[in-house]
């Protein structure tokens, strides 16, 4: 990256200049002012003291030691102490024939190399609907998957499922006295069915203690499979809810390589906790509960294993960090979550600190923020939830009407409404740095002419429309005949390997985002400005080379994001 080689060129004229001492990390960055160079360090002004000279003669004297380098145009020292450098022409062009040349892996880096990581996300509730807080945690955890990838990590995707406990027997409770009192022809073969009881006994539960020490004895019951009849409909219910997640994890571009279940990690996170118990880790609280006291570490207490002697989410965590370790011996574990979860966490990681050192160092958590609904946008929930499905059809809906008078067939039609409405959600999340809440617009999030999933997908198909037409006219991308004159396309094109590296460095998705869309912005100005396919303009094959690498870096970025790159629209 072009970062790394300023710096090692500015390492070396300070040694050059000024002899071998310690100098500290050099910071090369663009500067806000394009008038101040591409790139600009102020390490002339952090070493003016050790140096105990004036900053601009420093600043002077490293620009001069450095001298004249194919990558710079020129080198300017600047008050009080600034080095800006000018990228060459050749520069740019290099970059775009590298594009072209590497359009697979342009951007990519070897930062992560055999790396072991695996990634947890999604983690939606059998007998539950896939909700809207699901889909943040997927998208959130897939486009880091993918940027880790691109680093050269060695990625697995994970998923740990819930198919046990309170929620369960609630759904099992309401789905028997549905067939019981209701209706007792219902057949319950979906998930929405499922989660409907599921919503029902959650009422009933809070509303009546007799109903209350029932479903408490359901639980025990899923727990030890003691009834034929009980277990027969978890059966049922568990199959149908994964067999609807694997649906939507297909729209979703997501395939996971580890799934993981409580009902399995329960009985080991119990021993877990168990052992810790006898090593003083955790102890006794009321009524026989086994509890981890947080306070000295200025935490909070929470339960392990219940007065029932049933293992907690937090119990099943730490049993869960131990196997997947032994499943796959990562050196970092990231567990993508919501932010309503911080607290809890922070116990977790504060148990497994005294029981797996080892691996809480590993373990990285990341939050994302809430996304939520104008109120009065929405009307079909279950209980107070919006489901994915109901999102996307919503939004797809809205997408089909804008593309219906195009001439597509009623398949491409359809095709090209999925992506788009996928590209404007998954968009709508992730261009929000990790951790803000999200107010979900679906008139902007599907617009085709600003900040938006659709604008950058449509920027794209623009520029695959361009290059379809120079092929008609077979004018080839060419480096012959350059213009003087630096785009600004151009040095946006080759900034994607900083972004994507800070963004693998940071588990940010939202830099990828945020530079995607004010590439698409050059590209569109660029698009405006000039007549790219010309068979009497010189510059025409390099305009052509241009606007390939545009699409090429947009593909990657969105494939970074997991958004679909639809070639029409």
């Amino acid at each position: 990256m072009v970062q790394q080689q300023i710096e090692k060129l500015v390492r070396a004229a300070i040694k050059k200049e000024f002899g071998d001492f310690g100098v500290p990390e050099i910071v090369v960055e663009r500067p806000v002012e394009k008038t101040y160079g591409d790139y600009s360090t102020n390490i002339a002004l952090q070493i003016a003291k050790e140096l105990k000279k004036n900053p601009l003669e420093i600043a002077k004297k490293v620009a001069g030691g450095i001298g004249q380098h194919s990558l710079f145009e020129k080198i300017e020292a600047a008050s009080p102490g600034f080095i800006n450098f000018y990228l060459s022409r050749d520069f740019f062009k290099d970059t775009v024939k590298e594009v072209l040349k590497h359009p697979k892996i342009f951007g990519r880096n070897n930062i992560l190399k055999d790396k072991k990581v695996i990634v947890e996300y999604t983690d939606p509730n059998p007998f539950k609907v896939f909700h809207i807080g699901h889909l943040s945690n997927n998208s959130t955890g897939e486009s880091i998957s993918r940027i880790i990838e691109f680093q050269g990590g060695n990625v697995k995707r994970a998923n740990y499922q819930g198919d046990v406990g309170l929620h369960v027997a609630k759904a099992i409770w309401g789905v028997m006295d549905i067939r019981k009192h209701r209706n007792s022809s219902f057949d319950f073969d979906s998930l929405k069915d499922f989660s409907a009881g599921y919503a029902y006994g959650s009422q009933a539960y809070e509303s009546d203690g007799d109903i209350k020490k029932e479903i408490i004895e359901i639980n025990r019951k899923i727990y030890d499979k003691s009834d034929k009849g009980i277990n027969k409909l978890y059966e049922e219910g568990r199959k149908v809810s994964l067999k609807e997640f694997e649906k939507i994890y297909k729209k979703l571009g997501t395939k996971f390589d580890y799934y993981f279940f409580e009902s399995k990690i329960a009985t080991f996170g119990k021993r877990v906790v168990e052992d810790g118990l006898k090593k003083g880790i955790f102890e006794k609280g009321e009524r026989g509960a086994t509890i981890f006291k947080g306070e000295k570490l200025g935490l909070h207490t929470r339960v392990f294993i219940n007065s029932e002697g049933l293992a907690t989410y937090e119990a099943k965590e730490l049993g869960l960090a131990k196997i997947k370790y032994d499943k796959f011996k990562y050196d970092v574990s990231i567990i993508v979550t919501g932010n309503e979860i911080i607290e809890y966490f922070k116990v977790v990681l504060g148990a497994m600190t005294e029981m797996f050192p080892e691996l809480a160092k590993k373990t990285k958590h990341i939050w994302h923020g809430m996304l939520r609904l104008p109120e009065g946008k929405m009307s079909s929930r279950t209980g107070n939830v919006v489901t994915f499905e109901f999102l996307f059809e919503e939004v797809k809906k809205i997408v089909s009407g804008k593309i219906e008078a195009r001439k597509f067939t009623e398949r491409e039609k359809n095709e090209i409404a999925e992506k788009v409405a996928i590209g404007a959600i998954k968009y709508s999340i992730l261009k929000q740095s990790i951790g803000s809440d999200i107010i979900y617009n679906i008139e902007k999030s599907i617009s085709f002419e600003g900040d938006s999933g659709p604008y950058l997908q449509y920027s794209l198909v623009r520029a695959l429309s361009v290059l379809e037409k120079a092929k008609v006219e077979k004018i080839k991308p060419l480096f012959k005949d350059l213009p003087d004159k630096i785009t600004d396309l151009e040095k946006m094109l080759c900034r994607f390997p900083e972004i994507a590296a800070k963004a693998g460095q940071e588990y940010e998705p939202h830099l990828i985002t945020t530079y995607l869309t004010e590439l698409a912005r050059e590209f569109n100005n660029y698009y405006a400005n000039n007549k790219i396919v010309e068979k009497n303009d010189e510059f025409s094959p390099y305009k052509i080379a241009i606007t390939k690498a545009f699409s090429i870096i947009m593909k990657n970025g969105l494939w970074l994001l997991g958004i679909p790159a639809p070639e029409k629209m």
